[in-house]
């Protein structure tokens, strides 16, 4: 049974074996757990007791330590399928719909030109526009856009 790790402030991180999951515990790493022991681990028997020692592993742990800041982009990073869907695979340029094989990521500010490789200034363009516009601004291959980059819905996906 897997079991997801989240950091305390309870963002996901990963998920782990029990066996992992109980290492945290027996080192004292885990701040809280939500949800029912999905599993028991069982190990020897004490000395001074003579009980046997148990942990209960959750579901849910959340493990101590502090996050990496950026573990935790407020923007997702910039991938060709995002972008394709934030644009609804349209071309910037003609208007056309196209399937995900025939679309390019396009540069209104070209990266050779000190464009930056970023959700604002990237759009959606068909291979046949985005090669009409090569290393120029639209405005220097007299092409306009159709529609504005935005970062409004690069968090879809």
């Amino acid at each position: 049974m897997d079991v997801l790790q989240l950091d305390v402030s309870g963002r996901p991180q990963a998920w782990i074996t029990a066996r992992e999951a109980a290492v945290l515990y027996a080192s004292d790493g885990v701040a809280w757990t939500l949800g029912d022991a999905c599993v028991v681990l069982r190990g020897g028997i004490q000395r001074r007791t003579g009980l046997q020692s148990r942990i209960e592993v959750h579901s849910i742990i959340a493990v101590r330590g502090s996050v990496p800041s950026r573990a935790w982009r407020q923007t997702p990073a910039l991938s060709n399928p995002k972008l394709f869907v934030r644009d609804r695979y349209i071309c910037a340029y003609c208007g056309g719909q196209f399937h995900a094989d025939d679309l390019t990521r396009e540069h209104i500010q070209p990266t050779s030109r000190g464009g930056l490789d970023s959700w604002m200034n990237c759009i959606t363009a068909c291979r046949s526009c985005n090669g009409h516009k090569a290393n120029r601004t639209p405005e220097e291959a007299r092409m306009s856009l159709l529609y504005l980059p935005t970062c409004r819905a690069c968090t879809r996906t």
